[in-house]
């Protein structure tokens, strides 16, 4: 571990700064970014009628799907969320963890660190596309888009971390892989980690560690 960010106990070993790491899920855990611009694209397509490139799609990357259809100003917004979750399915066989995901869970598990999920994903969303990969019985709390009243980039989801954990935010650590990831944790008051191996635009992000690879959270 990186002692300039480890902290040294009373026998001398190190261990985490951090006693809870949360996560978001989609460009951080799970690389989803094909499965759920390509089900959006097709959603909006057959509602709307119009084909987007999926580069003004990217947008909706990290935020919740009503969020991302208000932004759009597009009618009929509740058909084209439920025909997108329909979507999605038929393009699941592109999700995949990020290589690295399972075993740096497992060691922050074994270093007793309390481990966590804030998604923009609904409850539904994310037992449809991450509960099949086996990884839930990692994570002790699990904040969905219902589960606050303000979505990222609003801090909301992070408040209710804490209230739920009554963690110290000095002690937590958020790991995201969007802008709106760091506003969520910032607003809070918690440290954000910016995760690399999902991130589009890393110049457009201020986080306090950039991380290259999973791995690279053990050394905070």
């Amino acid at each position: 571990m990186n002692k300039d960010h480890a902290v040294i106990d009373e026998k001398g070993n190190t261990v985490m700064k951090y006693t809870h790491v949360v996560f978001d899920v989609d460009g951080t855990l799970l690389d989803s970014e094909d499965a759920v611009l390509l089900s959006f694209q097709k959603a909006l397509f057959t509602i709307q009628g119009k084909m987007y490139p999926i580069e003004e799609l990217h947008f909706a990357l990290g935020i919740p799907g009503y969020d991302a259809l208000e932004q759009m100003k597009v009618d009929r917004i509740d058909e084209i969320l439920h025909l997108w979750g329909d979507l999605e399915q038929k393009f699941a066989y592109t999700l995949k963890l990020f290589d690295g995901i399972t075993p740096t869970l497992s060691q922050l598990k074994k270093e007793k660190v309390k481990l966590g999920i804030i998604t923009s994903r609904t409850r539904e969303e994310f037992q449809s596309a991450f509960s099949p990969l086996g990884l839930n019985s990692y994570f002790e709390h699990i904040i969905c888009a219902e589960d606050s009243a303000e979505h990222k980039p609003n801090a909301g989801p992070m408040l209710k971390y804490l209230e739920l954990t009554q963690a110290d935010k000095k002690e937590v650590l958020y790991i995201g892989d969007s802008v709106y990831d760091c506003d969520c944790a910032k607003g809070a008051g918690v440290d954000f980690a910016l995760a690399l191996w999902g991130c589009r635009v890393p110049e457009k992000i201020s986080p306090v560690y950039a991380l290259k690879q999973p791995q690279d959270i053990l050394s905070l």
